[in-house]
């Protein structure tokens, strides 16, 4: 009804457009949009301009652009600050590095998509971006996880410690949206916990290679890994309370 066409590979949709844009949801499946068969990389050629918005490493981004610019083609890459509200409001945060010429065409779209476009530099630094930030937001919701959970054992409300919260230096869109959801057991998925735990494995994994301890992180990520494994993956990231609170 809004006129978009469907295509059967990401090949065609490259070889119909000048610029596509991908996201997709791990290093694995970003790969294989591009290298696969009937793939990104069979439909590049002089000119063609890819942008891929997955939240990826830095090796993973470095790979895809190679590739593309092996063959004539521009590359950015864009991952997103944000979940699905914002998604869904035009108000994610864009994060791309790579070509500049490129941000430049694409930046319409982005406009669209988001609220801010930050223009990071050569590829990789969007994903090292991207993966600060959701090692933050991480550490921050089983930070919260663990004070209701705390506070609820000690004879508080959940409510109340919101309250105050809600008063102070902690105050944060991040707690003023999910503390509440968390206390009534409302984990529909806007960022699914699945994917907020393979974002923090790989921030501590650039912590490792980079040579910069994340112990805080590195613990997270090991209760969003005990998450997962009790069956949270496909709810949201802040079904972790549920494996805090035990």
């Amino acid at each position: 009804a809004k006129g978009a066409k469907v295509a059967d590979t990401p090949q065609a949709v490259v070889e119909a457009c000048d610029i596509v844009f991908a996201c997709t949801s791990d290093p694995e499946s970003a790969r294989k949009v591009v290298f696969g068969e009937g793939g990104v990389l069979a439909g590049i050629s002089a000119g063609k301009k890819y942008v891929d918005m997955s939240t990826v490493d830095e090796e993973c981004a470095i790979e895809i652009a190679t590739a593309i610019k092996s063959k004539g083609g521009l590359f950015l890459e864009a991952p997103v600050s944000g979940s699905k509200a914002p998604a869904v409001s035009g108000q994610l945060v864009i994060l791309a590095a790579g070509d500049e010429s490129l941000r430049n065409d694409a930046q319409p779209c982005f406009d669209v998509m988001g609220k801010k476009t930050f223009f990071l530099g050569e590829v990789g630094a969007g994903a090292r971006m991207k993966l600060v930030v959701n090692m933050v937001m991480a550490v921050n919701i089983e930070a919260l996880s663990e004070g209701l959970a705390l506070g609820q054992k000690a004879g508080l409300k959940g409510s109340d410690i919101m309250a105050v919260l809600e008063e102070g230096a902690l105050k944060s869109p991040l707690y003023s949206l999910k503390g509440p959801k968390m206390l009534e057991g409302d984990y529909a998925p806007n960022f699914p916990l699945k994917h907020q735990q393979k974002d923090i494995r790989l921030a501590v994994d650039l912590g490792q290679k980079v040579g910069q301890p994340l112990p805080v992180a590195a613990a997270a990520n090991e209760v969003f890994k005990a998450a997962l494994a009790a069956g949270h993956g496909d709810a949201d990231m802040s079904a972790i309370f549920e494996v805090v609170k035990r």
